[in-house]
């Protein structure tokens, strides 16, 4: 296993014992046997099979395409190859996400990260398996790993998944910070600059009549900049109260792993019901 990947599972794995210690990892409220089941095989899909896969395809439809141009961007400097992930990789997933709460089959594959009545660090990686597989950024970022900026990528993604890992965990490391008065203007940066708990919650909160919630936004992944910069960010500095999806119907195992090769209600109905959860 790579150096990185033993980083990155590593911080997962910090999360994971966190929540166990201070939140109940095992017992979120309100969950279910098909939770558990749900997270388990969505989340062994992507790190064994989705991401690698995705990554080598990359690598592979560059080199087709440019067979002589491998490792030709190892010579950049660190900030611009990282500033080449955050755009081709960061910005575009901030787009995959908005675009899977607004086209109904895009939302039916992502459907599952919404469907868990909490946030949790075990929803991370919770989403329909073709999901991941057809996420354009991760081929995008296979390409650029085969144009050199693979050592610029190691670090960058272990940057971001800490990032999102602590967005998602209900262990809130921003909510102590907001109560102390001379932190509030660096919080006030930092929340616009990368996802918090407290915005990304208000992402996946039940209802958007309670103030909070806001799941036609907040669509950020390592940068909530995205948000900021094309309208979709709401900032409260509070949480919601409920997590899931309001006013869809029930939906199995099955349908939340592999729709649409099995689906009974999630493929006829939620895609004209879900409209209060897309753009």
């Amino acid at each position: 296993m790579q150096t990185h990947m033993v980083v990155i599972l590593s911080v997962l794995a910090t999360f994971i014992v966190l929540e166990i210690i201070f939140t109940g990892f095992f017992k979120k409220r309100g969950q279910s046997t098909s939770d558990a089941v749900v997270e388990i095989i969505s989340t062994l899909t992507l790190i064994l099979l989705s991401q690698p896969l995705a990554l080598l395809g990359g690598g592979l439809i560059a080199a087709a395409i440019a067979p002589g141009a491998a490792g030709s961007l190892a010579h950049l400097p660190l900030l611009a190859g990282v500033g080449i992930f955050l755009i081709c990789d960061d910005m575009v997933q901030y787009w995959w996400h908005r675009a899977s709460h607004t086209f109904p089959w895009l939302y039916n594959l992502h459907r599952p990260h919404h469907n868990a009545p909490y946030l949790s660090i075990r929803v991370v990686y919770r989403n329909n398996l073709f999901y991941y597989l057809f996420m354009p950024n991760l081929w995008i970022s296979g390409a650029l790993i085969y144009l050199g900026l693979g050592w610029v990528y190691v670090g960058y993604v272990v940057v971001k998944m800490t990032v999102i890992y602590a967005a998602h965990s209900d262990v809130r490391w921003d909510e102590p910070l907001y109560k102390i008065k001379w932190l509030s203007p660096p919080m006030w940066v930092v929340e616009r600059l990368i996802s918090t708990p407290a915005t990304h919650s208000a992402h996946h909160g039940k209802y958007a009549s309670d103030g909070i919630t806001n799941y036609k936004g907040n669509y950020g992944n390592l940068l909530f900049l995205w948000d900021v910069i094309f309208g979709t960010a709401k900032i409260t500095r509070r949480y919601p109260e409920e997590f899931g999806v309001e006013n869809l119907p029930e939906t199995s195992i099955s349908e939340q792993l592999i729709w649409p090769i099995a689906h009974t209600k999630i493929g006829k109905k939620p895609v004209k019901v879900a409209a209060e959860q897309r753009i």
